[in-house]
């Protein structure tokens, strides 16, 4: 796993920042994925998940008997291909799709016809400036431009302009070297309370670690249920910050080790 935890927890608090505070036995987890769990690579299918990552998020589940999620701007089918052979409850495309724990999917906004021409527009533009990558989500639509960041303006004006006709339904997120553009119908906070309404979440005391601006309600949900806010990066504030996806997982193997030791 790298760095013990101990360590990095050493570093935290030298760099004045408090570790934050591992939750008890009756926690429940939510966990984005890009920037918060994994680093982010120039494409998004370039991530790559290791082994040690998937046992690690076996063993964090089982420590919360199964009351754990990721919460992600992709869609729950790249979350299953990173994270094979893993089959998490999950909520997809910033809330949009979620699976719940006994397996069922749920959809919370119909395809939007309104969408294709935006889509054929995005198609061309990418065809047409190299480095831009296009990104349909179904419901979402996602211009990433991390290989070719002297576009970014370019993609900004692109993006405001297919969402003029688009507003007050569909809301334009700047996320990290990516503009977005989704339904104002839903949002993390939303995928994160409907898994608190249902087993084995219920009841629980919830913990979201996330780290860019989609985050933000999802952070506000926890903590509106008595639970824990950690940002990850320097993108976003919360109560509680760690550094990086390493402290991230230095973290959660500190969570379950504390289970190991009957905390």
């Amino acid at each position: 796993m790298g760095t013990h935890p101990a360590i990095d927890a050493h570093a935290a608090r030298q760099a004045g920042r408090a570790w934050p505070p591992l939750p008890g036995a009756r926690a429940c987890l939510f966990l984005d994925v890009d920037g918060t769990l994994v680093d982010f690579a120039v494409r998004p299918e370039g991530v790559a998940v290791g082994e040690d990552l998937i046992g690690l998020l076996r063993a964090a589940s089982k420590r919360t008997q199964g009351a754990m999620a990721l919460v992600s701007g992709r869609p729950i089918a790249q979350l299953d291909r990173l994270f094979a052979p893993l089959r998490l409850p999950a909520a997809g495309v910033h809330g949009d799709e979620r699976r719940d724990a006994d397996g069922a999917t749920h959809y919370v906004a119909d395809e939007d016809e309104r969408l294709r021409p935006a889509k054929a527009a995005l198609r061309a533009l990418v065809s047409a400036w190299e480095g831009l990558i296009f990104e349909d989500k179904r419901s979402a639509l996602a211009l990433h431009y991390r290989q070719s960041p002297q576009f970014r303006d370019e993609a900004r004006k692109t993006m405001t302009e297919l969402a003029e006709g688009l507003v007050p339904d569909y809301e334009l997120l700047d996320g990290n070297n990516v503009f977005e553009l989704k339904p104002r119908t839903f949002n993390k906070a939303i995928a994160i309370e409907a898994f608190l309404a249902e087993s084995p979440f219920h009841g629980r005391t919830p913990v979201f670690l996330g780290d860019d601006a989609t985050d933000i309600d999802g952070f506000a949900a926890v903590e509106r249920h008595g639970g824990l806010a950690i940002a990850v990066g320097e993108r976003v504030a919360a109560t509680w910050r760690l550094a990086d996806p390493h402290a991230v997982r230095a973290w959660l193997q500190a969570f379950v080790q504390s289970g190991n030791s009957g905390s």
